[in-house]
């Protein structure tokens, strides 16, 4: 996700039964011309660190306490900044669930629900651009 804009960049498709980690790699953009990355505590682990590090982003992956080792005030402060910058992506995730029946992706086979997301996504992109060229001034009048 842009963060700036809340454009979906790119994305990656797994079955139900298959954990977001594995995939993490395929979606980190080299080329992209914002280095820092933004994710919940489940990514957060010595492997990705390295290939973020490797791939020279900044790394803003939540901490997450135990039972035995709580987070300290600073992890505290910290992932409450960094919940501020992942707050403006959430509302996109809510829109695809709750309005573009993407809660659900029931389809047989792998490539049909990659190809479902893809065109949820794409729409999404088309609607986000039409609110920012209203916003500016520069679409057709909001109906």
């Amino acid at each position: 996700m842009d963060a700036e804009h809340k454009f979906v960049r790119d994305y990656a498709v797994t079955p139900a039964n298959v954990h977001d980690r594995p995939v993490f790699d395929e979606v980190i953009d080299p080329d992209t011309v914002d280095p820092e990355v933004w994710t919940d505590s489940a990514y957060r682990s010595e492997e990705t660190e390295a290939v973020l590090q490797h791939a020279e982003y900044v790394s803003h992956l939540h901490e997450q306490g135990r039972k035995d080792r709580p987070l300290t005030e600073a992890q505290k402060r910290r992932n409450r900044e960094r919940a501020r910058v992942r707050s403006r992506v959430e509302p996109v995730v809510g829109c695809q669930h709750n309005r573009m029946g993407g809660q659900w992706i029931r389809t047989i086979g792998l490539a049909r629900a990659k190809i479902k997301m893809g065109l949820m996504n794409l729409t999404y992109n088309l609607m986000r651009s039409l609110q920012i060229s209203r916003r500016e001034g520069g679409g057709p009048a909001a109906t």
